[in-house]
């Protein structure tokens, strides 16, 4: 390995005539590039690609996820948004932001480019996975989803526990009309069998 030192190397540099071999996970640490979509080719320090941007970041210019400086020249670990070329960040950062937002909300945050920002940062080897991003999957509002399903009465009066829930009678159990946050059985809250809606002390 070209990192290391140590034997089992089995990742090839793709540039013709060059026979630098890594480990995959000492890539990062030596500056080697591996590029996660066609032929998932892989680069080391010597040949990997470099950002086509026309300027250097500006003195005292901050990443735009982790709000860090990211120092006065662009470098492997520096990267630029190649759309508006104002737009700064931390590999590690934009590898971390790529993994949350997927393919379908992974953009320049400052201009909002996706295309040209999604192509660039695959060829410079951020791994963009192709889905929804993580904050819109069902497990993220499984919570607030879930109807509430217990007593919220001080003294709750069910034998069975708070948790009992029957379809009529003494214990069924009643959700607040206006927030659906809080519930009670009726005879915890001395509601007739007429009563059709009740609403918690906050409402």
């Amino acid at each position: 390995c070209c990192v290391c030192g140590k034997p089992g190397a089995a990742t090839v540099c793709c540039h013709p005539r060059c026979e630098r071999q890594f480990h995959l996970p000492c890539a990062l640490r030596g500056l080697c590039l591996t590029q996660y979509f066609g032929s998932h080719r892989a680069f080391c320090s010597r040949h990997r690609p470099r950002q086509a941007l026309r300027r250097d970041p500006e003195p005292q210019t901050h990443c735009l996820l982790c709000l860090e400086p990211v120092g006065q020249r662009k470098s492997f670990r520096t990267m630029g948004c190649p759309t508006c070329q104002h737009a700064w960040f931390h590999r590690s950062c934009v590898q971390g932001h790529a993994l949350r937002a997927g393919s379908t909300a992974f953009q320049c945050m400052l201009c909002r480019d996706k295309e040209l920002f999604q192509a660039e940062m695959l060829r410079m080897g951020i791994h963009i996975p192709v889905r929804p991003p993580a904050w819109e999957t069902l497990e993220a509002f499984e919570g607030l989803m879930a109807r509430h399903g217990q007593c919220d009465a001080t003294n709750c009066l069910c034998p069975a526990g708070r948790e009992q829930a029957e379809e009529e009678g003494p214990w069924q159990l009643l959700l607040c009309s206006s927030c659906a946050a809080e519930g009670t059985h009726r005879s915890c809250s001395s509601l007739r069998d007429s009563t059709q809606s009740w609403e918690c002390r906050g409402c």
